[in-house]
């Protein structure tokens, strides 16, 4: 995914869920949002693989905060998911390799209640892992 030029913008802050999963915000700009995690055993299925749940909740939240960038000075906004499709498309590798995981989320459109957005999760080497599409309404 390509991404739009960066300018200055009002952030939500932190949920707790975030802060307990452990993905950061790398880059955002209007229409999107770049998160990165650094796996940990405790994010392992009984596989040894990422949980398909991070998966999903990288690109739910990448694609949810693509769609509720504001400019400094604006009020932040907010929004929740009406609707979360992914489909997984490989399988990772185990999380001894240090693997890192990268969700995109892009706004491709929508309205004043609702947007709509698109998301890739890839790992470290750029192997995409994941594609998703969202439903959103705003609560302003």
């Amino acid at each position: 995914m390509t991404r739009p030029p960066a300018s200055p913008a009002t952030r939500q802050p932190d949920s707790p869920y975030q802060r307990f999963i452990g993905f950061s915000r790398t880059d955002q700009s209007d229409g999107f949002m770049r998160l990165e995690l650094d796996m940990r055993p405790e994010l392992e299925n009984p596989l040894g693989i990422p949980h398909g749940g991070v998966h999903a909740a990288m690109l739910d939240s990448a694609m949810g905060w693509a769609g509720t960038w504001t400019v400094d000075g604006s009020p932040v906004r907010k929004s929740v998911t009406l609707n979360l499709n992914v489909s997984y498309l490989a399988t990772p590798a185990p999380t001894d390799n240090g693997i890192r995981l990268i969700a995109e989320g892009r706004k491709v459109g929508g309205g004043r209640k609702v947007f709509f957005s698109e998301g890739e999760l890839r790992d470290g080497t750029g192997r995409v892992l994941a594609r998703a599409t969202g439903t959103f309404r705003y609560l302003d």
